[in-house]
């Protein structure tokens, strides 16, 4: 019975360490995004992962029981890996630099969170008062 508790928990602590480097990953990409190397596309495409990631609303509502929390657990790692395979790895060697001086990860953004809050407020209102 010990045995599994070991295991469950060496489990835990390796998804606990894939959560945090997603979490860097994520502003690396944010970084690399800024980069003036950056093709367009790979900008388009790092702007939607990083907007999904921070936004508030997913395609499928967290409270929807497991598949809620799937879209998050695979539609963020799927576009992070894709997108650190694609860039460059001068872009983002540098964006892990700037990341690591300037400890983006451990700040919150609530610009950020500002903003999204603010844009989908004003779609609510724009649908509600589309509907009156």
């Amino acid at each position: 019975m010990k045995e599994g508790r070991v295991t469950m928990g060496k489990t835990m602590e390796q998804f606990k360490m894939r959560m945090k480097k997603w979490k860097e990953d994520i502003f690396v990409i944010a970084e690399a995004y800024k980069h003036p190397d950056t093709p367009f596309y790979m900008k388009v495409f790092a702007w939607i992962v990083v907007a999904y990631a921070f936004s508030p609303i997913d395609l499928i509502p967290d409270f929807i029981p497991i598949l809620g929390y799937l879209d998050d657990l695979i539609l963020i790692p799927f576009g992070i890996t894709i997108l650190l395979k694609l860039l460059p790895d001068h872009i983002i060697q540098e964006s892990r630099e700037k990341v690591a001086t300037t400890g983006n990860v451990k700040k919150k953004n609530w610009l950020a969170g500002v903003i999204i809050i603010l844009l989908w407020a004003t779609g609510i209102y724009w649908v509600v008062k589309q509907s009156w």
